[in-house]
């Protein structure tokens, strides 16, 4: 039997989601939302879950993965609730626990260890030169001091942990 954590609300709003429990549960963002016409994704089900104060089946699940934060739901919401910022908020709570979906590990990764999230491999090297434009974009890829002072930030944060 799952376990309500009746804090689970305040850790939510102390980590950006402060509107979730505004939601009254009218679907209007489940029903706008192009990853839940592809997907068994509800976001409906993951704001609830979150104000019953469902910790583990929330930030174990895959769902709040689900989203993509194209932000149709909260331009639909006649509530005003900003229900990017409750999954961004939920996904941090995940990730401060260690768990995160593989795709954004995937990108987390690259992050750490280039500092760009799109992987620049010897195909689009080569396409950029072809282009005309150096192998490496005006990035912290191109630049080794940004990216020592990038590394710092990471380190500092605590984001390389997070992935690792």
């Amino acid at each position: 039997m799952v376990k309500p954590v009746p804090e689970f609300t305040a850790e939510i709003a102390a980590n950006g989601g402060s509107s979730v429990m505004s939601c009254f549960q009218c679907g209007t963002c489940t029903a706008g939302c192009p990853s839940g016409k592809i997907t068994a994704y509800r976001i409906r089900k993951v704001m609830r879950a979150a104000q019953l104060g469902l910790k583990e089946n929330t930030v174990n699940g895959d769902d709040i993965w689900q989203c993509t934060t194209c932000y149709t739901c909260a331009e639909r919401c006649p509530r005003d609730v900003q229900i990017v910022e409750v999954v961004t908020a939920l996904r941090n709570i995940a990730a401060a626990g260690g768990k995160m979906y593989e795709g954004h590990k995937k990108v987390a990764k690259n992050l750490i260890a280039v500092g760009h999230t799109v992987d620049n491999n010897d195909k689009i090297k080569a396409l950029r030169k072809e282009l005309g434009l150096p192998e490496n974009p005006p990035t912290v890829m191109a630049d080794a001091k940004a990216k020592a002072d990038f590394d710092k930030i990471l380190e500092l944060t605590g984001f390389n942990k997070l992935v690792n």
